[in-house]
């Protein structure tokens, strides 16, 4: 494999570690580190030296922060044709490769999993978190546009009061209330973690890995009809006027000016 510019790669005794390296920016994802995360997976599902993927951040601050608010200020959310998507579908194509690897995938979260790095862990099949675990959503606070099923699968994790409180008021959850509404599997201490993810894995490299191929495919089969439903363009006439109207970028430029933002003329 080539070497990654964002992300490190790693097999250890059955078990394929897909890293994001971008702990300066708290492991914010751009659009080489989400292609080359897509590439990093492909290759776990198709090496049969590998049982089990699993997903984490450089360092103790952050799991992933969503979107870097630098490249989505710079029309990273917008889909502007083949060789740049928009973030949300390159997004998409990573819970692709998840789901297409058949392979158990656990979320391994230190710090901040908020946006982006929040349903990335809720998408995994399992999630594991340290004592210093901090979830929540952002999209509405940025003026990032995030929509169908990326927003609506969170409902089959928490239930519908709870997905919208998260998703609507982008508020800030610890691991144990993360723990307690299930969002998560585990919560154990930072000096645990590795430990935790570790034994998570050999409990499922001691599985039939045909069995669990079934079962991930049974498991992603329950919701492909909302998938389905949802994978057109979801807001095909709002979203070019949303761009055009500067409401995105009043949300991206008050988050790097660490100021409220003001979405009165949008109202």
């Amino acid at each position: 494999m080539t070497d990654y510019e964002d992300i490190l790669y790693s097999v250890v005794d059955g078990v394929a570690t897909v890293t994001i390296n971008r702990p300066q920016s708290l492991n914010a994802f751009r659009r080489t580190t989400l292609l080359e995360m897509i590439e990093a997976i492909d290759h776990a599902g198709a090496d049969p030296r590998v049982g089990v993927i699993v997903l984490t951040g450089a360092g103790d601050r952050a799991f992933c922060a969503g979107g870097d608010v630098n490249w989505e200020a710079d029309g990273g959310l917008e889909n502007r044709g083949e060789e740049d998507r928009g973030a949300e579908n390159y997004v998409k194509d990573v819970y692709a490769a998840i789901r297409r690897s058949l392979k158990p995938t656990i979320a391994r979260v230190s710090g901040y999993a908020i946006g982006g790095g929040n349903h990335m862990a809720y998408f995994c099949d399992f999630t594991v978190a340290s004592e210093n675990a901090i979830f929540g959503q952002n999209g509405p606070r940025v003026a990032s546009p995030a929509q169908g099923w990326l927003v609506s699968y969170l409902v089959r994790v928490v239930g519908a009061k709870r997905a919208r409180e998260m998703w609507f008021l982008c508020r800030r959850y610890t691991a144990a209330q993360a723990l307690d509404w299930g969002l998560v599997n585990a919560v154990v201490p930072a000096v645990g973690l590795d430990a935790e993810v570790r034994r998570w894995a050999d409990e499922l490299l001691a599985m039939s890995p045909t069995v669990l191929k079934l079962l991930k495919m049974s498991f992603d089969e329950e919701y492909a009809p909302l998938r389905e439903l949802q994978e057109k363009e979801y807001l095909p006439l709002v979203k070019p006027d949303f761009f055009a109207s500067g409401e995105q970028d009043e949300g991206a430029r008050a988050f790097l000016e660490k100021r409220k933002p003001n979405f009165d003329a949008w109202r």
